[in-house]
């Protein structure tokens, strides 16, 4: 039952718990101290009934009619609340009518409670003279409207506090409900992110606890909103570099490969008709066959372009050493005037195919971006290996350059979010960090091996 109660169920069941627990071990308190009370009332009284009749007793004997006297004492005392005076002979009879009982019976407290407190009476005795014989005037004590009061004090305190406890409870359940008011809305602004309407809001309130959890939901929301926003541009972007990608390479294929291919096919016409000749022409068959020859390293080396742009050359067959050795001096060729320091640790063992390729393509994206966005002189590029919790065995990338940096708001273009979204594909990471003394990007690839 504990187990299916809600968190605001559990919180009343335990202010109820706590609210009746209270209320009866103040009562039950009193029951404990209503015994030892009716005691002491009992004592007192008694006390005070004997020591009040001895004196009247010690002046009896002056009196007219002593035995006049004393019965008039007995009728008289008989009236107290208390206690009850009988006047007994020496044989122990009564000469004074006993003590009527009362009509609050019925409204009196229970059987149990005044056994629980007074289990029994308490007579006191007073020896007299009556009419020269011996005789005694005897106390009883009667603390029936004592316990009357304690039992309707405890009856009076069950109600009242009984009352004070509901409006306590009511009033903490309304308390407590607009406390956890916010659970609610938290639970249903989870449910619409579950289903991914992440513009669900939450209005913060309830206490500063849940206020925080609404507002770090909320600020969750909408970094999810613009995570799958920025997943959504990349995608479509993606596919728009695709088709770009396709229609540069078609127009190249028509450009480049169209021409060479009629040329050689011209030449290798002209040759066919210099070999059909009866007297070839030696100088034109060098002619055409150089011709030829030109035009086909012309062809590899645009094949050699085009699989660049598809594939890094030679990163399988010579490693990712050779291929970034490769790339930066193509680099430093066509731009002499930065200077580029390229530091891979000796202890970067093999990475993976994968991983060398996301490796390669980092570099490639940072200084193409440094190239034609930093304005830079010098570019730092270290790889090395580093070791992360769990023997997880990492390749951290770092490219740093002492460029322009980037602008207040700057955001990360198409390529370096590409490259982000690849690199937590693998289970790595991507950082950005500009500054005064220009950007640094760096990056940890998870390896195969060390």
């Amino acid at each position: 039952m504990w187990q299916n109660l809600s968190l605001r169920g559990r919180i009343n069941l335990l202010l109820a718990l706590l609210l009746a627990l209270g209320l009866a071990v103040n009562i039950g308190r009193q029951v404990a101290e209503a015994g030892p009370r009716v005691q002491a009332e009992d004592q007192s009284v008694i006390r005070l009934a004997r020591e009040f009749i001895e004196m009247i007793v010690a002046d009896l004997n002056e009196a007219p009619d002593p035995d006049a006297r004393l019965n008039q004492i007995a009728r008289d005392l008989s009236r107290l609340r208390h206690v009850s005076i009988a006047l007994l002979d020496s044989a122990g009879n009564p000469l004074t009518p006993p003590r009527l009982g009362t009509d609050a019976d019925t409204r009196g407290p229970p059987v149990w409670f005044v056994s629980l407190v007074h289990p029994e009476q308490t007579a006191v005795s007073v020896p007299v003279s009556l009419r020269g014989k011996p005789g005694s005037l005897v106390i009883t004590s009667h603390p029936d409207d004592e316990i009357a009061e304690i039992w309707d004090g405890i009856v009076t305190q069950l109600e009242v506090g009984s009352v004070i406890a509901l409006a306590l409870f009511f009033l903490m359940m309304k308390v407590v409900g607009r406390a956890l008011a916010p659970l609610q809305s938290l639970a249903e602004a989870m449910g619409k992110l579950e289903s991914g309407h992440y513009e669900a809001r939450v209005a913060p309130g309830g206490a500063p606890e849940l206020g925080a959890i609404c507002t770090r939901l909320n600020h969750l929301a909408a970094t999810l909103g613009e995570a799958v926003e920025d997943k959504r541009r990349l995608a479509e972007r993606a596919v728009s570099l695709q088709d770009i990608e396709r229609k540069e390479i078609a127009r190249e294929l028509h450009d480049e490969f169209g021409p060479y291919l009629f040329s050689l096919r011209a030449h290798a016409s002209a040759l066919a008709k210099q070999a059909d000749g009866r007297e070839p022409s030696v100088d034109a068959v060098r002619k055409h066959g150089s011709a030829m020859l030109e035009q086909i390293n012309a062809l590899q080396q645009f094949n050699r372009r085009v699989l660049e742009r598809l594939r890094p050359v030679g990163l399988a067959e010579l490693g990712l050493r050779q291929a970034l050795e490769s790339l930066t001096r193509l680099w430093r060729e066509s731009r002499p005037d930065v200077a580029i320091e390229t530091s891979i640790s000796p202890a970067l063992g093999p990475t993976g195919e994968t991983a060398d390729l996301t490796i390669y393509r980092i570099v490639q994206e940072a200084l193409t971006n440094v190239f034609r966005h930093a304005g830079a002189t010098s570019v730092s590029v270290v790889i090395e290996p580093v070791e992360q919790a769990g023997g997880r065995f990492c390749a951290r990338v770092r490219v740093s350059d002492n460029g322009r940096g980037m602008g207040p708001g700057q955001k990360l273009g198409f390529g370096l979010v590409g490259m982000r979204e690849r690199i937590l594909a693998l289970g790595g990471t991507l950082n950005v960090v500009s500054g005064e003394g220009g950007v640094t990007l760096e990056a940890l690839v998870p390896t195969v091996a060390t």
